[in-house]
C-alpha cells in the first residue's frame, strides 16, 4: 500500500515545491512550466546563433531578472528558468546547468565559467521517501563579482559571498564567506583576498 506523505494538505505539488517543501513532481502545471522553459531555452539558443544581441529578449522572458549588460552564452539548461536572477554586467559562459526548483541568485560582475552547475533540488536520503519519488529545493545565492571556474558545482542552499573564487571543478557543499578562493572537493577556503 502507498504511503500517502500528504495526508491532510490540501495544496497542490506545484505550491509544496515554491514553499521549499516536500513535494512529487507529477503536478500538470510544473511539467507544463517545465516544458515552456525548454523552448525557450531551445529558442534562445537558436537565436544566439544568429545575433547574440537579438536573442536577449527571449533569454529575459526565460529568467526571473536578467540585468542590465549581463551576458549568457549557450546552452543553458534550466529546470523553470523564471527562478533565476542574475544580476548587472554578469558573464555566463557556454554550458550552465541551473536547476532552479528554488531561487538562484546570481550577483552583479560575476563571472561564471563554462559547464558549471547551480543545483537547488535535493531528494530524501531514507530509500523509501526517495522511492515514492520525493524531493525538494534549498535556494542558492552567489554574491557579486564571485568568480566561479569552469566545471564548478554548488549544491543545494549554499550561499556565495561576495567577491569571492571558487576554484574549476569544484565542489561547494557549505556557505563560502566574502573574499576567499575556495577549491576542492568538498570547496575549502585556502586564501583570503
Amino acid at each position: 500500500m502507498a504511503t500517502d506523505h500528504f495526508a491532510g494538505d490540501p495544496r497542490t505539488n506545484l505550491e509544496r515545491m515554491r514553499a521549499g517543501d516536500l513535494y512529487i513532481a507529477d503536478d500538470p502545471e510544473i511539467a507544463r512550466r517545465q516544458q515552456e522553459a525548454v523552448r525557450l531555452a531551445a529558442r534562445y539558443q537558436a537565436a544566439y546563433a544568429e545575433d547574440a544581441d537579438t536573442a536577449r529578449p527571449l533569454l529575459a522572458q526565460l529568467l526571473g531578472a536578467l540585468g542590465e549588460e549581463a551576458h549568457v552564452r549557450p546552452p543553458l539548461y534550466v529546470d523553470y528558468g523564471s527562478n533565476i536572477r542574475i544580476g548587472a554586467r554578469t558573464f555566463v559562459n557556454y554550458n550552465l546547468t541551473a536547476l532552479d526548483v528554488a531561487d538562484i541568485f546570481i550577483g552583479a560582475d560575476c563571472q561564471i565559467g563554462p559547464n558549471v552547475q547551480l543545483l537547488t533540488p535535493t531528494h530524501p536520503l531514507e530509500p523509501g521517501p526517495r522511492r515514492d519519488k520525493l524531493e525538494a529545493a534549498r535556494p542558492i545565492t552567489i554574491g557579486d563579482n564571485v568568480w566561479l571556474g569552469g566545471g564548478a558545482i554548488v549544491l543545494p542552499g549554499v550561499t556565495i559571498g561576495h567577491n569571492s573564487v571558487i576554484g574549476a571543478g569544484s565542489v561547494v557543499t557549505k556557505d563560502v564567506p566574502p573574499n576567499v578562493v575556495a577549491v576542492g572537493n568538498p570547496a575549502r577556503p585556502v586564501r583570503h583576498l
